[in-house]
């Protein structure tokens, strides 16, 4: 059921929340953009597969790039003036879309747009939003301030890392150097890609197959973070195998967390992380 809440959540495609759960609390996606050369397409538009065909076609990946204003102001058009807008935004550390909102909110009445740097990305952008909307779904009259208090404190409490199953597309990307994706494959090392203050932080190493490294990387990481067990959120690119889910899931019950929620990942990260990509995201206890 949609909220009452005067207030009404946006956020980009880049978080990768299924469109129908931001139907259900009435999130409205504003769409992240893939170059393929002179084409350009909206996030969310094309299967990911189109990714994957594109490199093996020509050996580089797509380009991505973040929100401009005009993406914005079609959605603010869309929403009743009476209303508040509040933008979770996605990391403004890595993308324009934060800077694109607030040019665009200028073309409002003051207090029509307010944005936020959740300084998450993909499903930790997610985790947000839902939490968030949960909060508004249960409080419909809390004032604009107060949710803005309680996304600030949630986006610190948000713990989000992931696992590349190869480096290609890192190292297409121009993201990681031949000499450490030469040294992965040799080594067959996992890189853990953790969301620190907004930025991508490569921290820790895993050396060995996904099937013996997804379970260590749960346990480790919900150690590390105090995640509250009452639920855990998992991310999969198209490429995860059904084995590698159910170990996944196996290890995260066996940890303690009463439910496991899969995100798949869109086509903006797809672009980066490329086929396989393992992820865990979690809210530390308070």
């Amino acid at each position: 059921m949609k909220s009452k809440s005067n207030i009404i959540l946006i956020a980009e495609t880049g978080s990768d929340i299924p469109i129908e759960v931001a139907e259900k609390y009435g999130i409205k996606l504003v769409p992240m953009h893939v170059l393929f050369e002179t084409e350009t397409l909206d996030d969310g538009a094309f299967p990911v597969e189109q990714i994957y065909e594109y490199y093996s076609k020509t050996g580089t990946i797509p380009t991505t790039s973040g929100c401009v204003p005009d993406d914005f102001i079609k959605v603010f058009d869309s929403i009743d003036s009476k209303k508040q807008i509040l933008h979770l935004a996605y990391s403004a550390a890595t993308t324009c879309s934060y800077q694109s909102a607030v040019v665009a909110a200028d073309a409002y009445d003051e207090g029509f747009v307010t944005s936020i740097d959740t300084k998450q990305l993909s499903v930790g952008q997610a985790v947000v939003l839902i939490e968030v909307a949960k909060l508004l779904e249960n409080n419909s009259e809390m004032p604009l301030q107060d949710v803005i208090e309680f996304a600030t404190k949630l986006s610190k409490r948000v713990h989000m890392c992931f696992l590349p199953d190869k480096l290609e597309y890192l190292r297409a990307g121009g993201r990681v150097s031949n000499a450490a994706y030469l040294g992965s494959r040799i080594l067959n090392l996992h890189p853990r890609i953790e969301i620190v203050d907004g930025l991508l932080v490569a921290n820790k190493k895993y050396q060995g197959n996904l099937k013996k490294v997804i379970p260590r990387l749960i346990f480790e990481y919900a150690d590390e973070h105090n995640l509250n067990k009452k639920q855990l959120f998992l991310i999969w690119s198209v490429g995860l195998s059904d084995e590698l889910r159910k170990i996944a899931e196996e290890e995260a019950k066996r940890c303690g967390f009463q439910e496991v929620i899969w995100f798949c990942t869109g086509c903006v990260i797809t672009t980066h992380g490329g086929p396989g990509v393992f992820g865990v995201v979690g809210i530390s206890e308070d």
